[in-house]
């Protein structure tokens, strides 16, 4: 399965399929086999870089798509 990241409305980062998640010095996080979690985007989970929910009520944003200008080269 292709890695699908969604970007939900007031809350995190949900990654599906087949992922590593590494910390800045290429250390593995051990996922326990999940194939579909959470990555805190509000900074207030106690369990970084995985969300918690404690976004729910104090993080506003509405996640709608939109196009990137060109890559500058």
């Amino acid at each position: 399965m292709k890695t699908k990241l969604t970007v939900n409305n007031n809350g995190s980062l949900k990654i599906e399929g087949d992922f590593e998640i590494v910390d800045k010095n290429g250390n593995v996080y051990g996922l326990g086999g999940r194939t579909v979690l959470s990555l805190c985007r509000c900074g207030m989970s106690k369990n970084k870089p995985f969300c918690d929910g404690a976004h729910k009520g104090n993080f506003d944003h509405n996640a709608e798509a939109f196009d990137l200008p060109p890559k500058a080269v």
